[in-house]
This record gives C-alpha cells, structure tokens and sequence, in this order.
C-alpha cells in the first residue's frame, strides 16, 4: 500500500460511522494526539512498537473493522513485519531421581519392622506376666523333683525332732518357690540347691514351679521369654532380650518383712 492510503482509510471508516475522535477517544482511551498522528501517518509522533498496534486493534475493533486486515494495512503503511506470537513460558520441573522412592520405602519398612519387633516383645512379656497370674498355686515340692529331693524336703518340715528343724541351729528363713513362666518355646536349666531339676526346652505357655531351701539357678536360651516369679514376687530378667542369660536367686531377692524375717 503506498503511504497515505492506511490513514486514509482508518479516517474514512470512521467518518462513515459518523464517530468523532473525542467519541474514539471515549471508547478506546487512546488519545487524540495518536489517533490524529495515525490517520496522518506521523509514526514519528506514535510510541511504537506493540503499543502502535494496540491502539490499531482497539479501533478496529470499536469501530466495527476486521482487526487482522487493518493490522496488515497498518504494517504494510509503516513497514513493520508482522511481530511472532510469544510462547509461554513452560517452567519444567525437573524430575526427581529413580532411587528416592526406593529410598523412601526402604525407610518405611524399616521403621514398620521396629513397631512390629517391639510390639511382639511387648506381648510376650505380658503373655507370660498373665500365664504366671492365671496358674494356681501349687506344692512346695512339684512332681519333677526327684524321689530324694522330696523326701528330704518332707523330713525336714513334718519332723519336729530332726536337728535341721530346730531354732538353734536354723536361721530364720522359708522355703524358696520359683515359678517359671514361658512365653515362647525355649530351653531351661533349674539348679535347685545344687540340684539340677530340669534342663531341657519348655514349649510356650507352660508354667513350672520348683522348690529349693537355699538358692535357685536359672539360665534360659531366650531370656526374653522366660517370667520368673520367687515366692509370688516377679524377679527381674534373666538377661538383655533375645540372648541367653544366667541368674541365681536366694532368701535375699525376697522382700524384708518389718521384723527382719524374708516374707514370701
């Protein structure tokens, strides 16, 4: 198009609307000035650049006029090509590694593990806390000791005249009976009095009872699943959890009473 013919085009159409430039101005917000300079071709008194073409489009568009042609008339008259669409901006986020969910669920696991290790030993120690509240008391002298263990402990408690019984040359003590509760299958020894009583596995859930003048010695594979118990008293473990440990138990271990004799 030759230089002339846009501004006279934009002045034409809008002088058939029949629209003033205040009316434009109204409607667009584009000042007189730059509407005058566009239909007089003065680009020099225009800001430029994209504002030139939205002061095009918006007349175009009030005054009723295809936006896309007049632009082109617009950019033939000026000489300005046509100006590329910008593209958004795509912010990619960047993806995390392959190894950090594995890492993830390892760690989850681990501490599933720990709740379900601790929840288990929690429950066996009170299994068997409960299986030694729930048995009955029983003798003194259970059926396992041997035939001259038995006799001895009945001699030294139904004869009065025996030397044993007599005050002078007995201290002040009762016999000792050592309960062992099992809260999962493990193997046992008892000395009682020097005397081995048992020593072999326990199934889970059994309740013994064994009677001594003395001390007892216990050792346990498992110390965790083993609840001993002397005279009705709970005894601490036998040792740390899931190992093997050893323990000797006496008149001592029993509880003062005020007068200074052991209380079962």
């Amino acid at each position: 198009m030759a230089k002339g013919n846009f501004g006279e085009l934009l002045k034409r159409e809008r002088e058939m609307r029949e629209v003033s430039l205040n009316e434009v101005t109204k409607a667009t917000r584009i000042g007189p000035r730059f509407l005058e300079a566009l239909e007089n071709e003065e680009w020099g008194k225009l800001p430029g650049g994209v504002f030139n073409r939205g002061f095009v489009r918006a007349i175009a568009r009030f005054l009723g006029l295809d936006e896309e042609n007049l632009l082109a008339e617009y950019d033939l008259a000026h000489g300005e090509p046509n100006l590329p669409t910008p593209q958004p901006y795509e912010n990619k986020i960047p993806r995390a590694p392959i190894w950090f969910p594995l890492l993830a669920l390892l760690a989850l696991l681990g501490a599933l593990a720990g709740l379900v290790a601790g929840g288990m030993y929690g429950w066996r120690r009170f299994a068997a806390y409960r299986a030694a509240k729930r048995a009955p008391a029983s003798s003194l002298v259970p059926a396992q000791l041997p035939a001259d263990t038995r006799t001895l402990a009945s001699s030294s408690v139904t004869d009065p005249s025996s030397p044993a019984s007599s005050p002078a040359n007995v201290p002040a003590s009762v016999p000792l009976d050592l309960s062992v509760s099992t809260s999962a299958a493990t193997h046992v020894r008892v000395i009682a009095d020097g005397s081995v009583l048992v020593d072999g596995d326990l199934l889970a859930g059994q309740n013994h009872h064994y009677a001594a003048n003395q001390q007892f010695e216990v050792t346990a594979g498992d110390s965790s699943a083993v609840l001993l118990e002397l005279n009705g008293q709970a005894m601490p473990p036998i040792g740390t959890p899931g190992a093997s440990g050893t323990i000797v138990l006496s008149q001592k271990d029993l509880r003062q009473a005020p007068g200074g004799t052991p209380q079962p």
